[in-house]
């Protein structure tokens, strides 16, 4: 894992005049993370197989390995997330902190839950955000209101731990709730190592005190990196393209396996070689010529596919209208801004509104093609560079912020034949 990101670096980028490759697709980071947390829960020393080789996993993986007296997440948000939870049932005391961005991000409503719990948490800093103390110890548990409109995160973190407390735990989701696939894969990660935890009303979920079973577990790879394949062969022009993913499972419960229903309207059709559920298995995409005028969708449950959907919509030339997107301001970076700012470096104004949704009506604008910034944000740069299919030379800043999630994107990219220059600046 890169300890700083080389804000000097950018990638000049050129796409191949056709596309034939197989791509090996990195593990779910979504299911390394929980089955990781669930894994030491269990007390079990075999770790899951084919976990994430990203930085958001890494840091996981090292922090339950080592459980130094400060733990540092880096950029990680689910970790940070993740390990408040597993911190306050785990004896010992340790600071949990991040990077400057990440002591930005918010907690508070994570930590009350967990106080209220019986959690014995301090603010290092300013009250509501990271670094964090926390003390360790084994907490009552019982019944819990949250925000259903918050991160799914805290809700995951919340949930893991539910089986280790004392009385269990009822978590009762208030107000709208947000990224139920999420909360979904968790459920079905937490039944996967042997634990009874359930939906018992629309906007509730229990947990009884019961203990995680030692398995062996294999992660499935990761729908949210095959979205960056989608992309490109959405924007590509030949009809005889075809790019092979591997490793992804029909009916997976990651919710941006909807990505594959998505491109279905922008023209990309997906095979699978074997549809046995819960089998992984080799998937084919090739471009059909009939694609939806217009894509209105609501994001609520799949945020982070909405940078790829905004940028290659656009340069398409399909208009749409984005909803769902509130948490798109607390991610790595406030992505509604970066993606507004860096889309008009193309020629392309996308505008916000209600602090929720993304827009374009076809509106043009003098393109200054600048370099595209990153933003410190891995999301950016993945989204972005399928675009150099139609901006040849399309240059992109601080490039390895994709070891966050994806950190052989441009290893596979080079693989798929496209061309990279890198430049010093």
């Amino acid at each position: 894992m890169q300890e700083i990101l080389n804000n000097s670096m950018r990638y000049i980028l050129h796409a191949p005049e056709q596309l034939h490759c197989t791509i090996d697709l990195p593990a779910s980071k979504s299911i390394s993370n929980r089955a990781l947390v669930i894994h030491a829960l269990s007390g079990s020393s075999i770790l899951p197989e084919n976990l994430s080789d990203c930085d958001d996993t890494e840091v996981i993986v090292n922090a339950l390995r080592d459980m130094p007296e400060v733990i540092d997440i880096k950029a990680a948000g689910t970790a940070m997330r993740f390990m408040t939870a597993y911190l306050s049932v785990t004896p010992g005391t340790h600071i949990l902190t991040g990077t400057e961005r990440m002591c930005h991000r918010p907690i508070k409503i994570l930590v009350n839950a967990l106080r209220y719990l019986g959690a014995h948490i301090e603010y290092v800093g300013e009250e509501g955000f990271p670094p964090l103390r926390i003390k360790g110890r084994n907490l009552e548990g019982g019944s819990l209101e949250v925000p259903g409109s918050i991160s799914s995160q805290y809700i995951s973190a919340l949930l893991m731990i539910g089986p280790s407390l004392r009385n269990g735990l009822e978590l009762k989701l208030t107000g709208n709730i947000i990224s139920r696939p999420y909360i979904d894969l968790t459920l079905h990660t937490m039944h996967d190592f042997g634990v009874r935890v359930e939906w018992t009303d629309i906007d509730t979920i229990k947990t009884e005190h019961q203990q995680y079973q030692h398995r062996e577990y294999v992660i499935e790879n990761d729908w949210s990196a095959s979205s960056y394949w989608y992309e490109i062969m959405a924007l590509s022009d030949g009809i005889d393209n075809e790019i092979k993913l591997t490793g992804l499972v029909d009916g997976s419960r990651q919710g941006d396996s909807v990505v594959r229903y998505l491109f279905s309207m922008l023209g990309v059709k997906t095979t699978f070689e074997n549809t046995e559920p819960g089998v992984p298995a080799t998937v084919t995409l090739k471009k059909v010529r009939q694609h939806l005028p217009r894509l209105d969708y609501d994001f609520i449950n799949q945020p982070d596919l909405a940078q790829t959907f905004v940028v290659c919509c656009a340069l398409m030339d399909i208009p749409f209208h984005f909803k769902g997107l509130s948490t798109l301001k607390i991610k790595e970076t406030d992505r509604i801004e970066a993606l507004k700012k860096e889309m008009r470096k193309l020629g392309y104004v996308i505008k916000d509104a209600n602090g929720s949704e993304l827009l374009w009506d076809g509106e043009r604008c003098d393109a200054s093609f600048e370099p595209i910034d990153t933003y410190e944000d891995h999301r950016m740069a993945l989204a972005f560079a399928p675009l150099c299919i139609k901006i040849p030379g399309l240059s992109i800043n601080n490039p390895q912020v994709v070891s966050k999630s994806y950190p052989a994107f441009w290893s596979h990219l080079r693989q798929a034949g496209f061309s990279i220059e890198e430049q010093d600046v």
